[in-house]
């Protein structure tokens, strides 16, 4: 097939317009249509339903857009490894984690990467989901398990265990639990049993809502939660990283806490040698360590 042709194919599948899809090729309206149509012709088959609204890809046009997009995205890695300098620290750098780790831990930290590159462009895609890194949805991922996906390279950071906190104002008004048969008196702040967290805290959820909890707020990520602590409504289940930064948070029944919960870093093989991967391994890894000599200053 003609890569050219297969290059404006993609353009115009992306965007569902020939009109859009020539604004970023940079060509007009009618060169786009023939492009299109010569590689409908040259397969013998229609790639488009054509109506008012816009196009819509055919079942053929869905399976040459897949592999386009496989394509686009396999280039997007190779450009990234083509543009790393031996020297230099520079380029966008897409890094994936959890809404809770990357909104609390990660990104109030990343002033000092910025700090030593202020010429990187971090691209952060905090959600759940875990995402493909070998097919170029993200460059890098911190994760709350190790990840599963082959021809990845994986470092373990540390590990987080799920605990209790509340504020001293709460705990002022409300008094202190001595057992969790004493929840019965107060408010629990956690995620909810059945949404998208770390197994070992949703099984701790689930311990804990089977005795009699007073009352619940339950919020879809640690920041919620965490929103919900500091503002005096009520003990909430959070991980134990937001202690360091959070010092006003109160530590509460101090035996009840989750199973360790692995944080893995991660990327594709094929990224090894790229010096903005690098540079951010590094930086998280000097945070960790630095996080871990607080905590044990904190603890002694």
């Amino acid at each position: 097939m003609d890569w050219d042709k297969l290059r404006i194919f993609h353009a115009v599948a992306d965007a569902g317009s020939l009109t859009h899809a020539g604004d970023i090729l940079h060509l007009s309206q009618s060169a786009v249509s023939r492009q299109i149509r010569s590689l409908e012709e040259s397969l013998d088959t229609t790639l488009f339903h054509r109506h008012a609204r816009g196009l819509i890809l055919t079942e053929q046009g869905e399976l040459l857009f897949d592999a386009t997009r496989s394509m686009s995205k396999r280039l997007d890695a190779a450009a990234a490894r083509i543009r790393d300098s031996e020297e230099e620290v520079f380029g966008e750098l897409r890094v994936t984690t959890t809404v809770g780790f990357g909104t609390l831990w990660l990104a109030p930290r990343l002033p000092q990467l910025y700090n030593k590159y202020p010429e990187l462009k971090i691209d952060l895609i905090l959600e759940e989901r875990v995402m493909d890194l070998p097919m170029r949805e993200a460059d890098v991922a911190i994760r709350m398990k190790e990840p599963s996906q082959a021809d990845l390279i994986r470092k373990k950071l540390m590990s987080v265990r799920m605990q209790l906190y509340a504020s001293q104002t709460y705990l002022e008004a409300n008094g202190t639990p001595a057992s969790l048969d004493e929840l019965g008196q107060h408010r629990l702040i956690s995620q909810n049993a059945h949404s998208a967290q770390v197994s070992a805290g949703a099984l701790l959820v689930r311990e804990i809502m089977s005795y009699d909890v007073g009352s619940f707020l339950t919020v879809n990520n640690y920041f919620g939660v965490l929103q919900g602590v500091i503002h005096d409504l009520g003990i909430g289940l959070l991980p134990d990283y937001l202690a360091e930064d959070f010092p006003q948070l109160v530590r509460v029944l101090p035996e009840v806490e989750s199973n360790e919960v692995p944080v893995f870093l991660a990327y594709p093989e094929e990224l090894r040698h790229s010096k903005r991967i690098e540079a951010f391994r590094d930086f998280v890894t000097e945070e960790i360590i630095a996080h871990r000599r607080k905590r044990r200053e904190q603890e002694g």
